[in-house]
């Protein structure tokens, strides 16, 4: 396997087309920023559903105008065909990030999460299938790995799922295959493990615990965490997840085709653990934050214990290979949640 830098310069010398679904939101704002940071031509769909308008604002800031004009926008819905056959026309490589995601939010509403979730990603691949895309490449999730009880974790060990939001991962997947099996569709999911970085948002009921607790660590807020604190979760950067998409959608072999990978870092760090790098590192900003303490309550329904990713299989198949450690990661994008932090 030939390095990702080698990798983005075949890029930048060759330019495709891609889609991006779900490219107002975290995941997708920053794949299409690095796509078209590489001059590649990218048709972006999103309903605003979760993604933000503000965060296609910062992506036009942040690579030039030439690059930004290579950028095609659809608002629209994928549990509605017609805008999924939209985005796919002319497509090569399709990266579908949209979802409706978060365990909880799919608790107290299995239905909706259902629809977006499975209805939308089986009108993508039809519409995939249609227009002849090379490469389909979507997101899946740890979630799917449920109450296995081994780590790290391996793609073909599966457990009980948890959730109606893991359910829906695993129909991804299984639809996924039959397309590649039945109609040749070149499919690859990547199942993430807790990612974390620029434009994921820190507000609302959901919100990942890394920018909720750097907001409410800022505002003075009591930090609770579920559970005694020795959760374990494999913490991933943004960018190693681009990487990710990236790479399973222009050089992964068509061999990779067909299979699920994971993309993270093969690390565990407990919620513990967590609190006090945050706390370390917001404490050279607010020195008063040093002798934070947390409290702690019940644990989450639907939660796992512990999450750690074998990344074997994405590293010899794909060629991936993480550059930013969870400390690392933070480092880059602790100027970025300071900055965009709730102010209410």
């Amino acid at each position: 396997m030939i390095p990702y830098t080698d990798v983005q310069n075949r890029l930048c010398a060759n330019s495709g087309r891609w889609l991006v679904t779900g490219c107002a939101g975290f995941i997708g704002s920053n794949l299409l920023e690095q796509l078209l940071s590489l001059n590649q031509r990218v048709t972006g769909l999103d309903n605003f559903a979760t993604g933000f308008r503000n965060n296609l604002e910062e992506v036009r800031r942040n690579v030039s105008p030439e690059q930004w004009g290579r950028f095609e926008f659809i608002e629209g819905d994928i549990r509605n065909p017609d805008d999924c056959s939209m985005a796919c026309a002319g497509v090569d490589y399709a990266l579908h990030q949209a979802a409706l995601g978060s365990v909880p939010r799919s608790l107290e509403d299995p239905l909706t999460s259902y629809q977006v979730n499975m209805n939308g990603t089986i009108n993508m691949l039809e519409a995939a299938r249609k227009v002849g895309v090379r490469r389909f490449v979507y997101a899946s999730s740890s979630s799917v790995y449920g109450d296995h009880p081994g780590l790290p974790k391996v793609e073909s060990q599966l457990g009980s799922l948890l959730s109606p939001y893991a359910a829906t991962k695993l129909g991804n997947e299984i639809f996924a295959n039959v397309y590649h099996r039945c109609y040749g569709l070149e499919v690859i999911g990547l199942r993430y493990f807790n990612v974390f970085g620029p434009r994921q948002d820190p507000d609302g009921p959901y919100a990942a615990v890394i920018p909720k607790w750097i907001d409410a660590m800022l505002k003075g807020e009591t930090i609770k965490i579920n559970g005694d604190g020795e959760t374990s979760r494999d913490f991933c950067y943004i960018a190693n997840v681009v990487q990710a998409n990236i790479l399973a959608a222009f050089h992964a072999k068509p061999t990779a085709a067909g299979h699920s990978y994971n993309v993270a870092l093969n690390e565990r760090t407990t919620l513990n653990e967590l609190f006090s790098l945050l706390r370390e590192m917001l404490s050279r900003q607010r020195p008063d934050l040093a002798n934070l303490k947390a409290v702690y309550g019940p644990f989450r329904a639907g939660d796992v214990a512990h999450s750690q990713a074998d990344i074997s299989l994405a590293s010899s198949h794909l060629g991936f290979s993480p550059t930013h450690s969870i400390r690392k990661g933070l480092e880059t994008a602790l100027d970025w949640y300071v900055a965009n932090r709730r102010l209410a």
